[in-house]
């Protein structure tokens, strides 16, 4: 492991603790809907001890399919829009929330590559939404082709900065 990963490792575990201890203050629950990452947001929270009182649930939702069957993705939407987009990250993080019965969910849909960009949808293009009780929030990023790993630990962070900004609005 490099020292830049090294670095990303402990900003992620940071970061996840703050996250599992703020939400255990206030009583609030989470659930996580991932797609290029893989299930590495609820992992880096069940890194925490403790995070048990606030993770209910990880969708890994690769496919298409389990995008629709697990959270209730719109097959019209995907079709229109790809599941790389702003409406199937919204779906996915209101579909987990809903499904879950938590108070926030957050999702990630992304090209982590090596293929399977385009000149519309590069590689490092994510989607991320929370859900919680406020609304629904976007964040789209272009982190760049940096590499699979790059991109996914990248997501990791941007997710988890999205779960404590979403506890504070």
């Amino acid at each position: 492991m490099t020292g830049e990963q090294q670095d990303t490792a402990k900003r992620i575990a940071a970061l996840a603790r703050e996250v599992v201890e703020r939400y255990t203050a206030a009583g609030w629950t989470i659930a996580t809907a991932e797609s290029c990452t893989g299930g590495l947001v609820a992992g880096a929270i069940t890194d925490i001890a403790g995070s048990s009182a606030v993770l209910d649930r990880g969708f890994v939702t690769y496919s298409n399919q389990a995008k629709i069957d697990m959270l209730g993705v719109d097959p019209a939407e995907l079709a229109a829009h790809g599941a790389v987009s702003e409406t199937v990250a919204r779906q996915m993080s209101e579909g987990a929330r809903q499904r879950a019965g938590v108070s926030v969910a957050v999702s990630i849909t992304g090209i982590a590559g090596p293929g399977g960009g385009s000149d519309e949808k590069p590689v490092g293009l994510v989607h991320f939404a929370c859900a919680g009780p406020n609304g629904t929030v976007h964040r789209e990023e272009r982190f760049g082709d940096i590499g699979r790993r790059g991109i996914r630990e990248a997501s990791v962070l941007v997710a988890l900065e999205m779960l404590a900004v979403a506890l504070k609005s």
